[in-house]
């Protein structure tokens, strides 16, 4: 731990930490042992960083917040597993954020430029992809993965193993119990059905007018047409085949392909 780190008075930080110069440590905050910030980082208030902790740059972490600390998993017994967090993530106040189980893999993981909300909990051994939003109250099971780009709702619950794809938008108070296609528009107010692309989103994540009316293309043979999920996706497959799609669409049909707990339709 470095004598010219901004640390206040009353913080707790545990002989082995390695907490850079450039970061802040606010009033109250407790840093574990084995806990490793990156450069610039900042702990406003009342933080605890706690387990095998790794952490990027820039990172900002509000009041409240408990980072790395043991999974609420009846099999943990105190294995030391680990938290790896990425660079410029903002986290907001309240949120819990695991460390992995030796059943999962034994890391959670957040990458980088995450906005994540007040009150959000993320359950061990979860992936959280790069410039992904985590709205307040949103409650992620074990083993659940965010791809880049996706918005999980306000009061969302997410079922253990389920996969939210890339650029998806899951509306507030959504009950997830199944992999969320990418680039959809998910809601409670359909039924917990996906309702179309999310376009604005695409367009604003610079998404060409082609790759959107490919991906139109394709959602309307998953959901306007009468042909069942297997027989869409042959479909689609065909149609990336023989160039009419592109990769966007293949991403599409891949993460198809590879779910095992069925997809939201």
């Amino acid at each position: 731990m470095s004598e010219r780190a901004r640390i206040h008075p009353t913080a707790i930080v545990e002989p082995g930490a390695q907490v850079p110069a450039s970061c802040t440590v606010g009033p109250y905050c407790t840093i574990g042992p084995n806990v490793v910030l990156g450069e610039e980082c900042e702990l406003v208030s009342h933080v605890v960083l706690d387990g095998h902790l790794t952490m990027g740059r820039n990172n900002r972490v509000f009041s409240f917040a408990c980072l790395g600390v043991a999974p609420q998993d009846l099999k943990y017994k105190g294995e030391p597993t680990a938290l790896m967090i990425g660079d410029r993530n903002d986290i907001r106040e309240y949120v819990t954020i695991s460390r992995g189980t030796t059943g999962g893999g034994g890391t959670t993981r957040v990458g980088s430029g995450c906005l994540i909300m007040a009150y959000t909990h993320i359950g061990h051994d979860s992936v959280i992809g790069d410039g992904v939003i985590l709205a307040n109250a949103a409650t992620l099971a074990g083993h659940v993965t965010v791809e880049d780009y996706a918005t999980v709702g306000a009061l969302n619950p997410v079922h253990q193993f389920c996969t939210i794809g890339k650029y998806a938008y899951v509306g507030g108070g959504t009950t997830i119990t199944q992999d969320v296609l990418p680039y959809s528009l998910t809601s409670i107010e359909r039924n917990n059905h996906a309702y179309g692309i999310n376009k604005v989103g695409l367009e604003r994540k610079g998404f060409t007018p082609e790759e959107i009316k490919q991906l139109r293309a394709a959602y309307r043979l998953l959901q306007a047409s009468k042909l069942n999920v297997s027989e869409a996706l042959a479909a689609i497959q065909e149609k990336v085949a023989s160039g009419e799609f592109g990769e966007r669409v293949a991403y599409l049909a891949d993460f198809i392909a590879k779910s095992e707990r069925g997809i939201i339709k």
